[in-house]
């Protein structure tokens, strides 16, 4: 093991505020003792306050206020942890306050040179971020926990098509982060079914005393994700939609959200997809239409038909 690793493992073992001995910390190891010594030596010269006690009842413990201390993160280490934090704060992360305490302990025990080096990473990003509603921060906290301890929770939804909130009894699996929106999946108890709900239209939120079990195997993922895409009922009637274009429309339109899932080839001014028709003839063209002429649809002819009603609707809805 190399030196740095055995000398962070003596800090782990110091770190539970019990008396360890030199004799403890080398058959832990599996090191010489004289080693142990040298190690003791180096973190007490680096300033890590270990208190040396000798006789019968003797060994090494650390003052109380260095073991709440982090850990020593190299500066790479240390630069992920804070642009993590900027990204989370952009995803409207709940946990804003906790990330600063964090930050503060990693500043406050880094040495001059790290933090010299860490405010040159961390004025090279910077992440625009979007309007949000605070009020859903503190929702996410609630969700978060009941997640955690397995307790369902009672709370006051409002759906998009219906004009007043009802109470739904939920057993929260998972929280999902998807397209700038937070989703919390469960079992909805009203509809006997696992189900999404968005957590901006959560109105309240009060914790039960029940608990629940999650089903083995359950991916919160592969269930949102079939659920935002429209299920492909007759394989018969798949169709092969064919767009070219210049690389850089082409690469953004292979990586949208929708259509990236039906990607079956891709070439430097081509991409097929495969999709039913229903989709080619609802989906697709409001998808296609904002890229304009850098992309021109190849096959299905009806695609391109259905592009020109669809033009042809709004020029008379604008011009009228």
């Amino acid at each position: 093991m190399p030196k740095i690793d055995n000398m962070l493992a003596i800090l782990w073992m110091l770190s539970s505020n019990k008396k360890v001995t030199a004799k403890q910390i080398s058959e832990k190891l599996e090191i010489h003792i004289r080693t142990v010594y040298r190690y003791i030596d180096t973190l007490s010269t680096s300033g890590v306050p270990i208190i040396s006690d000798a006789g019968h009842n003797g060994g090494y413990t650390l003052l109380n206020n260095f073991i709440e201390a982090p850990l020593f993160f190299d500066s790479e280490e240390q630069t992920a942890l804070f642009h993590a934090a900027v990204f989370a704060e952009e995803a409207g992360y709940y946990g804003g306050e906790a990330l600063s305490r964090a930050i503060s302990k990693l500043s406050n025990y880094s040495n001059e040179e790290q933090e010299t080096k860490l405010n040159q990473h961390l004025t090279s990003l910077e992440v625009i971020h979007r309007l949000r509603s605070l009020t859903v921060e503190p929702f996410l906290k609630d969700l978060e926990e009941a997640v955690a301890d397995r307790y369902s929770i009672k709370m006051l939804y409002h759906k998009n098509n219906e004009d007043q909130s009802t109470y739904r009894l939920i057993d929260p699996y998972r929280l999902i982060y998807w397209n700038n929106r937070w989703y919390v999946i469960g079992f909805c108890h009203l509809r006997k079914d696992i189900r999404s709900f968005r957590v901006g239209r959560i109105e309240n939120i009060m914790r039960t005393e029940n608990t629940f079990t999650v089903p083995e195997n359950f991916s919160a993922r592969d269930f949102f994700m079939r659920n935002i895409l429209p299920a492909i009922e007759d394989t018969e009637e798949m169709i092969s939609l064919v767009v070219s274009g210049s690389t850089t429309a082409l690469g953004d339109l292979c990586e949208h959200w929708f259509l990236s899932h039906y990607l079956q080839e891709r070439t430097s001014n081509k991409a097929v997809f495969l999709l039913e028709k229903s989709m080619l003839d609802t989906f697709v063209p409001n998808l296609l239409l904002p890229y304009g002429k850098s992309i021109q649809v190849v096959e299905p002819i009806s695609l391109k038909k259905k592009l020109i009603d669809v033009l042809s609707e709004l020029i008379k809805f604008y011009q009228g």
